[in-house]
């Protein structure tokens, strides 16, 4: 079959890219033939047969950057000419889309969160608009929803709102929902009763990941750390939710100097670096500034390359070097972290982050250390104790998850969901 996949990015290291990329890797692997429209490749080279860029679809194109900017930022416009610029630039990317369908005979759609999310407004019109002329079967990959993002999306304009509300998540009778966790699946069932199935973020296991090779052995010695430090690792962006003071407290609590936290993400996302000044003034409150490492410097996000002392590392080589892994969000879509540290082989302490942890991950039997509300308690810091210094029983758990991991979070668990998604969509 061939599939036309619809994204504002594609290529770096957003979580809609990466698990974009999965969705095309696995549909190519049952035989489909994959083309992309979208508005920005970043960092590949456009591969013309099947990659086709439209540049009013990117989010940093001066349409989306406007209209967001007036909708949502400063509203100091007047609203009929917001909406007249709307409507414009959706007959716009609506025709390329359509010639796009067209040109390759395109028979079903995959739109990836430009259908779920009013980050493009019109883009999502767009798309609206050619699925109901073209009547194509559309599957919409819905990784966030408008009201998760508290009043980000909220707008003083009125028809703003409507537009909103009418247009994100795709309600056509020729359009289905794949959700990344089940409580989306149930709020969208509540809000706009629409059926949504439950596909999530997975990791391919038949691939090594986070093992200690030739290149990443000297991973300690340039981050400038001794052989027989015992390396905790963080690994995501430093942003409020990911609860790292839990995780700097963690390591006073240890009182061992030979524990250390490496910090993996950088603050970019950070409004006005408050959450890293903050993280900061903790670790010179609790006198362990030598005991946790940040390391942005020498890791990218999601895998790709950093470089330290003209040396590249990723983060599974991250992960090689990990005796555990600390996670106390306090709120995530699904966790991509969490299964990377399963894939990893690494035991993993968690909060309970709500709504999504124990009824997606959590409940299906994984072995962590798992904190509620990020409260420490001495039973969970005995057991964190024991899982850090028991050779044995860090690496029972780690086999554990994996196995776990591998039937739940795996490329076939994928191949399964969009199959049944095809099957639905096309009624075959």
């Amino acid at each position: 079959m061939k599939i036309g996949i619809i994204i504002g990015r594609i290529g770096g290291v957003d979580g809609v890219a990466l698990e974009t990329e999965k969705w095309i890797e696995v549909l190519q692997r049952m035989g489909h033939e994959i083309f992309i429209i979208s508005g920005q490749f970043e960092g590949r080279k456009i591969d013309c047969q099947h990659e086709t860029r439209v540049q009013e679809m990117s989010f940093f194109s001066p349409e989306s950057y406007w209209e967001q900017k007036k909708a949502f930022f400063n509203p100091d416009y007047d609203e009929d000419e917001l909406i007249e610029h709307l409507l414009l630039y959706a007959n716009v990317i609506e025709r390329k889309i359509i010639d796009w369908v067209k040109t390759h005979n395109i028979q079903l759609l995959i739109s990836e969160n430009a259908s779920s999310l009013p980050s493009h407004i019109s883009m999502g019109l767009a798309i609206k608009k050619a699925v109901e002329k073209l009547q194509i079967p559309t599957i919409t990959h819905d990784h966030d929803f408008a009201w998760e993002r508290g009043n980000r999306y909220v707008s003083p304009h009125k028809k703003i709102n409507q537009i909103v509300k009418d247009t994100f998540p795709l309600q056509l009778p020729n359009s289905f929902h794949a959700v990344i966790n089940l409580h989306a699946q149930q709020t969208l069932k509540e809000k706009y009763n629409r059926d949504a199935i439950v596909v999530p973020n997975v990791m391919d296991f038949d691939k090594p990941f986070g093992e200690i090779t030739e290149h990443n052995k000297n991973l300690r010695k340039d981050l400038g750390l001794n052989d027989d430090d015992i390396l905790l690792f963080q690994i995501t962006r430093i942003v409020r939710r990911k609860g790292i003071e839990t995780a700097i407290k963690l390591i006073h609590l240890l009182n061992n100097p030979k524990i250390k936290l490496i910090i993996t993400g950088n603050y970019a996302d950070d409004a006005g670096s408050e959450y890293y000044m903050e993280l900061v003034d903790l670790i010179h409150q609790l006198k362990i500034s030598k005991q946790v490492h940040f390391a942005y410097h020498s890791f990218s996000t999601k895998g790709f390359a950093g470089s330290v002392n003209d040396k590249s590392y990723t983060l599974s080589d991250a992960y090689a070097h990990a005796r555990a892994c600390t996670y106390f969000s306090t709120y995530e879509g699904f966790g991509n972290a969490f299964v990377e540290a399963v894939l990893a082989k690494k035991p993993i302490f968690v909060n309970n982050y709500k709504p999504v942890y124990w009824p997606d991950i959590g409940s299906k039997g994984f072995k962590t250390v798992m904190l509620e509300d990020n409260q420490i308690t001495d039973k969970a810091l005995k057991e964190m104790e024991e899982i850090i210094f028991n050779d044995q029983l860090n690496k029972e758990i780690g086999e554990y998850n994996f196995q776990l991991g591998k039937k739940y979070f795996s490329y076939d668990t994928l191949e399964e969901k969009l199959s049944e998604l095809i099957k639905l969509a096309t009624k075959k």
